[in-house]
């Protein structure tokens, strides 16, 4: 514990000397480009409600676990999230002085539509057992997934010229060691035991590697459109940390009697196509997003065509170029409906078949006489293992038809009510502010004629 603290100390030293040092030079003015902003918005609003949801989990798995390492461990780990949370938030609030969309983020991460998928994966996790959670956050996320989240996101704030970001990510970054090696010590622990152990685990591993490959999505999306200098694309990022990091680590499990987790082989298939998707998502509700959004340029087209050449000439860079005559002549295309949300990940039904990207995939389950909806094999194989709780999932758009997703002091009867609006002011989006910054005059005048309130022309820069 003496050397915990003295190694922490000096961390939290240096960090803090890097962000005010940001702060008293107006770093903002270094950023290569204001779009970059939108990248740390979907940051403060979604990562730093998850690292302090893990702090909580650790802070309860602490109490549980009777040995001195693990619960020294798992002690450790829930101070390093609380700390991860507020180092964020004291590196980004530089930028909230500057730039609107950031400062409700414990507020947004409760209501927002898109930030429900990673609201859902944390509190699934931190409402399972003491052993799943364990398995869930310290190993299927930590040590399997989460150089996904901060390798190519801080390289890509260092390329963009954000050294605040970058310094609270590496800070952070050097914690996962001692938290990977909790969710792999207990991993063999538990498969050491006793073989009954072996399925049990190997569901859990399934079961959360899926739903952590969902949730990073959003970083594919980042990844490929958000930075105006790019590192790498999500297609290359998911061969380096998954295919070969992730392989040689079940390779090392295969004589605890671990596999490979389930569906494996289709996230390989879908690096080709799951950013486009999202983004393409995205574009449609920009209306309805906290940030801006735009459509490529024939610079990025070209850059996305070299990085993804089996995929995005054909079936990708048609679609951009369709939407951007559309704009271009007045007409910018919106999709006016609210999506099919996943029972499982809550993502819109946005992901496509394995061996067709020109079909939505959608799976369906009846339960108890009821009829749910999911977005892939994988998520619905976790419903079928646990119907009685996803079956309780707080789903966005469900809550919206409902009528529960509006401040009480809506009236749905008065003439002018207008569900959309009323919906975004629940979840703190104020319209051509926040969210709906349009990219062009055309956009700006769509907003109006749908909605009946006037939009800011900020473009995607703002």
């Amino acid at each position: 514990m003496d050397a915990y603290w003295k190694y922490q100390g000096e961390k939290e030293r240096k960090l803090y000397a890097i962000i005010d040092a940001f702060q008293q030079n107006n770093g903002q003015f270094n950023v290569s480009d204001a779009r970059y902003i939108q990248a740390l918005k979907l940051f403060v609003n979604g990562v730093i409600g998850l690292e302090y949801t893990a702090h909580r989990g650790f802070a309860m798995i602490g109490r549980e676990l009777p040995g001195t390492g693990a619960r020294i461990a798992a002690q450790m780990q829930s101070i390093d999230e609380l700390r991860h949370a507020q180092t964020q938030i004291h590196a980004l609030s530089h930028y909230n002085r500057f730039f609107t969309g950031m400062a409700e983020f414990p507020h947004q991460f409760d209501r927002t539509w898109y930030l429900s998928i990673p609201k859902s994966f944390f509190e699934d996790a931190i409402s399972a057992g003491p052993f799943e959670f364990i398995v869930a956050i310290s190993f299927s996320f930590e040590y399997v997934l989460t150089n996904l989240v901060f390798m190519p996101w801080m390289s890509g704030a260092a390329y963009n010229g954000d050294l605040s970001t970058v310094s609270f990510g590496f800070s952070a970054q050097s914690d996962e060691a001692r938290h990977m090696t909790l969710g792999i010590e207990v991993i063999k622990f538990l498969l050491e035991q006793d073989p009954a152990n072996v399925p049990i685990v190997q569901g859990w591993i399934d079961k959360w590697f899926w739903r952590g490959y969902r949730l990073l999505t959003l970083v594919a999306a980042m990844m490929d459109y958000m930075l105006p200098k790019r590192v790498m694309s999500w297609h290359e990022a998911w061969e380096i940390y998954f295919e070969q990091n992730g392989g040689a680590l079940f390779k090392d499990l295969a004589r605890y009697g671990i596999r490979m987790p389930a569906h494996w082989e289709v996230t390989v298939e879908e690096k080709a196509h799951a950013s486009h998707q999202l983004w393409s998502t995205f574009y449609q509700y920009r209306h309805a997003a906290g940030f801006p959004v735009w459509l490529p340029s024939a610079e990025e087209m070209d850059w996305l065509s070299v990085k993804y050449p089996d995929s995005f000439d054909r079936l990708y860079r048609p679609r951009y170029a369709h939407w951007a005559r559309m704009a271009a002549e007045g007409r910018p295309f919106v999709n006016g409906t609210l999506p099919q949300l996943c029972q499982v990940c809550q993502w819109p039904m946005l992901f496509t078949e394995p061996g067709d990207p020109t079909q939505i995939c959608h799976r369906e389950e009846k339960y108890l006489g009821e009829t749910f909806h999911c977005c892939s094999d994988g998520c619905r194989d976790i419903f079928r293992r646990e119907p009685q709780k996803y079956v309780h999932a707080h789903l966005p758009v469900h809550q919206i038809y409902q009528g529960t997703q509006f401040h009480p002091d809506s009236d749905p009867s008065a003439p002018d009510f207008n569900p959309h609006v009323a919906a975004l002011r629940y979840m703190g989006i104020e319209p051509g502010v926040d969210g709906g910054d349009f990219d062009t005059h055309a956009d700006a005048r769509h907003w109006t004629e749908w909605t009946g309130r006037p939009a800011s022309l900020h473009g995607p820069a703002a």
